[in-house]
Parts: C-alpha cells; structure tokens; sequence
C-alpha cells in the first residue's frame, strides 16, 4: 500500500462518520463482550484446577502433585493457543475478522459446557482426565483466534489518535472475565460446603457459560470487517500468487513477532502468578481457605476492568513504550514483595498485594492491543498479532503455574524467593523487547510490507 505508517485516518468509524452497522461504540462493546465471554471459560478452568480438578481427576496422587497435574492439563490449553492463532488469523487475514470471531466464541462455549458436564475420575477412570484434556485443547484453540480478532476489530475501526483506548477495551474483557469467573466461584464458596462444590457445585459456572456465550454470538453476529481491512483484501485479489498470511508474516516481519513475544513474557506470567497461582499457594501452601484471595482477586478484577481503558487513553498521550517499560519494572520489583503480604492472611495486605501487582500488569496490557496491532501490516496482522501474542504464551503463562509450584518446592520449605527471581528474569527480557520496538503511538494501520512487496 501507498500510505505511510505516520498518515492519519480521518473516520470515526471507516465505514463513515456515524456509520449504524460498524459504529465505534458498538464495535468496542461487541469485542469487549465477545472477549469477556472467552476469558471467563479459560480463567474457569485455572481457577477450578486450582480448587478441586486435582482431587476429581487425579485422585490417586498428593493434593500438590494432583494440582501440578490438573495445571499440567491446564498448560495444554496454552499449547493449542498458537495453533488456533495461526490458523483463525490465517482465514481472519483472508475471509475477514468477523466470521472467525464467532466460530472462536463457539467453540470455546461448547468446551466449557462439556467440561461442566464431564464425569469424574471416580466414575469412569482414566477417561475423566483424557475428555478434561480434550476439552483444554479446545479451550486453548478457541481463545487462541479469539484475541487477535477482537482488538482488529476495534483497532481497525477507530481514529489513530485514539488507537490505544478503543483497543484496550477487548483487553479489559480479560479482567471482566476473571471477575465472571471468580465472583460466581466465590458466590458459590459462600453458599456451599467444601463438600457440595466438590460433589457437585464446581460444575455450575462451566454449565452457566452457555448463557454468556448465547448473549456473545448474538451481540457479534451484527458486526461488518474494517474498511481498512477490506481495502486490503481488494488490493490481494489483484496478486496472481496466493495469499498464505502465516508465511507471509514470518517473511516480512520476523523481528515484530519476536518483540512481540519478549513484550509478552512479563506480562503474562506476572498475570498468573497474581491471579492464578496466589489460589493454589494460599491453598496447599498456607493451609488457609481461599476466601480471603478470592475476595482479594474479585476487588482487584473490578479495579483492572476500569483501569486499562484509562491508561489505554494515556498510552495514546504518552505513548505505548513509556507506560509498557514501568509496566515490566514495575512487576518485576512487585514480585519480592507479593509473597510476603500474601503470607500475612490479612485482607488489606493481600488485596494490597492483588491489586498493585495487577496496577503494574495493566500498564502493560492497556496498551498492548494498539502496540501489536501496530506493528503488523493488514493482510497479516490477524496472524502476526496472534502468532506474536500466543506463541508467547506457552513459554509464559502455560508455564508460569508449573514453574512456580516446582520453583515453591515442598509445602513446609516453600522458596518464594526463587519464583520472584524468575518473575524479575521475565522482567528483563520484556524490557530489552520494548526497548526493540519503536513508538507506533498515532501511526496509521494503512501500511503492509507484503502488499509493498508483491
């Protein structure tokens, strides 16, 4: 394309100022609702594996181990998330967003259901863990086309100096999806014995996801890909050679994908630890009931739902780099003091601990969608995004609850020390990553290195 990365969209909405079908608003809540949806399934199951997946699918170990291996299960959703990002952004980038963002969402509702569904170990053996699996798989393939076409979606759609905040608003969905997910586990904690949620209780938030998937494909169902996005798929069909996005990507922006996976590391892995593995250490490690984190984790989910679209905006003002830099800093700093307020069991200092670890998670999240966005051009943005995003995953938040739990070592000898020494590791190497980058705050989405070059 003929337009530089430094140009200025003019529209609102590309489809025209004040356009119904494709208004900025609409689209913005229909991704955020979309993304909502999603996350609340894949937080369901880290937090149900956390809980009691050890005790109900592998009965015959420890409770520790048996949380490693229900976590084992967990990591594997991460595993299939780069291959649904490859393959949704692959027709995302060919067919358009819309139409791979409502089979995303379907399939990960009918992956939840079934795990709600699901007989335990008890009943059926070595099937339980093996269908819990499966399920995980599709989990992990569903969310991995999920994201990358929810912030296109609002990305392309809006003005570029308003880029960083229309596009956090998908990104908050993550904590809206937490907050689903732990506030009706918490509901649940309150009105039911230890006893009845592991009988039958774990399996009413798994069943309720299909309500929330229902209202998510409806909501979708009326949205229309960019005009940004459609120009450049007219400009394809003028190339005689096919259109392959992920070779195309891996071609023209090598170094983007690699920054966009050191960018991920802190990110994601401080966000498990925060919010993930505090439930399994409070748990088997402290010996103490989870309602104090639990509450902590809901209060800090509200408080990140607010709070990425406000620094979404300031990214916009200041620029991604500045806020993602203090972001990184600022987590791998956090992490020697966390495990120390957590131990106290107060509630002020593990709601402390909660919500400063999210504060400085979020300076880098807000403005991630927007900054990855950037940096692709648009016939393989949906795939470089993605590719960037979920491939990272695996060595970060698959990993993340493993690592600690290893790194924790023996409930009576617990080393937390040496899980805030690999939190400040994955620190440095987000740092050294953003430092990579280049600004893209105001820069214009009508760029694309493989149109340039074909």
């Amino acid at each position: 394309m003929s337009a530089t990365t430094t140009g200025h969209q003019t529209d609102e909405a590309p489809d025209g100022p004040g356009s119904a079908p494709n208004s900025i608003v609409k689209i913005v809540f229909a991704s955020l609702v979309g993304t909502a949806v999603e996350w609340y399934d894949f937080f369901l199951y880290g937090s149900a594996a956390a809980l009691v997946f050890g005790t109900l699918f592998f009965p015959s170990s420890d409770p520790i181990t048996g949380t490693l291996l229900a976590f084992g299960t967990y990591a594997l959703g991460f595993v299939a998330r780069p291959l649904g990002g490859v393959i949704f952004g692959h027709y995302g980038d060919k067919v358009g967003r819309k139409k791979m963002l409502v089979v995303a969402l379907f399939l990960m509702g009918a992956a939840t259901v079934a795990i709600g569904l699901l007989p335990t170990y008890a009943s059926i053996g070595v099937a339980a863990p093996i269908l819990l699996l499966v399920c995980r798989l599709v989990q992990g393939f569903a969310v991995g086309g999920e994201w990358g076409g929810a912030v296109l979606m609002a990305a392309e759609h809006g003005k570029d100096e308003h880029r960083g905040f229309w596009s956090s608003f998908p990104q908050a969905g993550v904590p809206l999806g937490n907050l689903l997910a732990t506030g009706v586990l918490w509901v649940l904690a309150f009105f039911q014995s230890e006893s009845t949620f592991e009988a039958w209780g774990w399996r009413i938030p798994f069943l309720l996801s299909a309500v929330l998937v229902f209202i998510g494909l409806w909501v979708r169902m009326s949205l229309e890909d960019s005009q940004v996005f459609k120009e450049a798929k007219a400009e394809l069909s003028g190339v005689d050679r096919p259109h392959l996005p992920i070779m195309e990507v891996l071609r023209s922006y090598p170094r983007e994908i690699a920054i966009a996976m050191g960018m991920r590391l802190a990110e994601n892995i401080s966000y498990y630890l925060f919010t993930i593995v505090v439930i399994t250490y409070v748990k088997e490690y402290l010996d103490a009931s989870t309602d104090v984190v639990l509450t902590a984790l809901l209060i800090g989910a509200a408080f990140q739902f607010f709070l990425i679209p406000a620094l979404g905006a300031l990214s916009d003002k200041v620029g991604r780099r500045p806020l993602y830099l203090t972001g990184a800093v600022g987590v791998g700093v956090w992490g020697f003091v966390f495990f120390g307020l957590i131990d106290s069991l107060d509630q002020g200092q593990v709601l402390l601990a909660v919500v400063v670890g999210l504060f400085f998670h979020s300076l880098m999240y807000a403005p991630q969608a927007a900054f990855f966005s950037e940096l692709f051009g648009t016939s393989v943005r949906y795939t470089g995004a993605s590719v960037g995003y979920q491939l990272a995953s695996i060595f970060a938040g698959a990993l993340a609850p493993i690592i600690a739990l290893q790194l924790l070592g023996d409930a009576s000898e617990k080393n937390t020390i040496a899980v805030s020494i690999y939190l400040a590791s994955a620190s440095v190497l987000t740092v050294v990553a953003v430092l990579c980058a280049h600004e893209t705050s105001g820069s214009s989405l009508r760029h694309d290195r493989v149109l340039e070059d074909s």
